[in-house]
């Protein structure tokens, strides 16, 4: 069976996320875009973990959640019937597993280090253990969703495990620049830098939206680890625009076999990533925003790392960072790991489709819902409808094309940095401008 997973999410509670992220709509955006099963985050936030512990129950002893109501198929439909979205008929409650992103902000060789971690917790009584762990040292948990820890990676990590054996740590978005173990402004070379003699029990790194498995092949030292991804998303319709696709056996979808798939490398199992195309990310390549200044590393290097305009430090992206500790050559290959595919979102293409009109706007949404109502979810869409389906669901006939696009990589992007979303054109200019609705004089 089938399961995608995205297991670095956020809630309500963790800034600068969306006041729609509840248990009831992530439920329901799981099926919609697809993904079975999905991070409840934030474990750490006292109201959040109530919420959780109030609307969640087990599925058997297998270290996963459902959301109460969705298991009624009457309460569900109403549910649906109420909101503004079209759920897939076909589509199964969503699967939840508890997990978290923690920041850790403290100082090592003379340097603050800031990384980020997503946890994995194996049921809800040890997310309660380690909770209370973490008041009992008082942390402030009650501050944010996503809560700073003043304590280094490897202690938190050694206090884990002391806790529960099966609590997990995966490094996040590894590479980018600010909150990352190999981050260019605070991080480490290597995770034995990181985590000492822990860095045993890391045995995954999550790549970030601006860098894919090609990229980190490129470093020898991270051949030993499994490379996942995950949406880290802080608004429902980003919900797994990047994500984890297994296959589980149908009695078998268990905390303890996830893990399993991910410490062996299963590749069996784990069959591939869903990626964004890494320009895309908000710190693929160097640059300055406030200076609307963007480079390549060779350039960095000849400007020294500077502004040129501002001459003020710019924030090295992944790709420099990533080319500061390779010691393989761009296109190598590790063998025996899953693969990866990179994905444009759905809105993303309607909108380029239909004449460049922006992703929430009427007629886009309006063909979006269309198409979920028509052909399924989201990702099995994007995944695995043909074309000749695609050009009989679709409102526009650019619509299926942008799809055979984005699968072939028939696509231009303009490479994202500083905290500024690359720009992919699927379409050229004079395409968009011609698939725009024709406007009639009466005169």
């Amino acid at each position: 069976m089938r399961v995608i997973t995205d297991f670095h999410s956020h809630s309500r509670f963790s800034r600068a996320c969306s006041p729609q992220l509840t248990i009831p709509n992530l439920d329901m955006w799981g099926r919609i875009k697809g993904v079975n099963l999905l991070s409840v985050a934030d474990f750490t936030h006292p109201v959040w973990i109530k919420e959780c512990e109030a609307m969640l129950i087990p599925d058997g002893d297998s270290g996963f959640y459902y959301y109460k109501d969705a298991l009624d198929p009457k309460v569900f439909a109403r549910m649906a019937a109420e909101s503004d979205v079209s759920v897939p008929h076909s589509a199964l409650p969503t699967r939840f597993m508890f997990t978290t992103e923690l920041s850790f902000i403290y100082k090592r060789h003379d340097k603050v280090r800031r990384v980020h971690n997503v946890v994995l917790a194996p049921h809800l009584a040890a997310v309660k253990q380690l909770n209370n762990e973490l008041n009992r040292r008082e942390f402030n948990l009650k501050s944010d969703g996503r809560p700073i820890l003043g304590m280094s990676c490897r202690d938190f990590l050694e206090m884990a495990k002391t806790i529960d054996e099966r609590i997990e740590v995966i490094p996040a978005h590894v590479w980018t620049p600010w909150f990352a173990i190999f981050g260019s402004k605070s991080g480490y070379d290597s995770v034995e830098e990181c985590y000492g003699d822990m860095s045993e029990y890391i045995f995954a790194l999550e790549t970030g939206l601006s860098s894919d498995p090609a990229m980190n092949y490129r470093v020898s030292a991270l051949d030993k680890y499994i490379l996942v991804s995950n949406s880290d998303f802080h608004s429902l319709p980003n919900l797994g625009r990047e994500a984890n696709v297994m296959e589980f056996d149908e009695h078998a979808i268990t905390y303890d076999e996830l893990i399993r798939i991910l410490k062996e490398k299963d590749t069996n199992k784990f069959k591939y990533t869903i990626e964004f195309f890494p320009h895309e990310g908000r710190y693929h390549f160097d640059g300055h925003r406030d200076c609307n200044v963007v480079m390549e590393p060779r350039e960095t290097i000849k400007h020294k790392g500077l502004c040129p305009v501002c001459n003020k430090p710019l924030t090295i992206g992944v790709d420099y960072r990533v080319e500061e500790l390779a010691d393989r050559d761009p296109g190598y290959i590790v063998p025996n790991r899953p693969s990866d595919i990179k994905l444009v979102e759905l809105d993303k293409i309607i909108a380029q489709a239909m004449g460049g009109k922006g992703r929430k706007s009427k007629t886009v949404m309006h063909a979006y819902w269309h198409m979920i109502q028509s052909l399924g979810s989201e990702l099995s869409i994007l995944l695995d409808s043909d074309i000749a389906a695609l050009q009989a669901a679709a409102p526009h006939p650019n619509i299926a094309e942008g799809i055979r696009r984005m699968r072939a990589g028939e696509l231009q992007i303009q490479p994202g940095y500083d905290g500024v979303y690359g720009e992919i054109a699927i379409f050229s200019q004079e395409e968009i401008e011609r698939s725009k609705p024709r406007q009639t004089s009466l005169f």
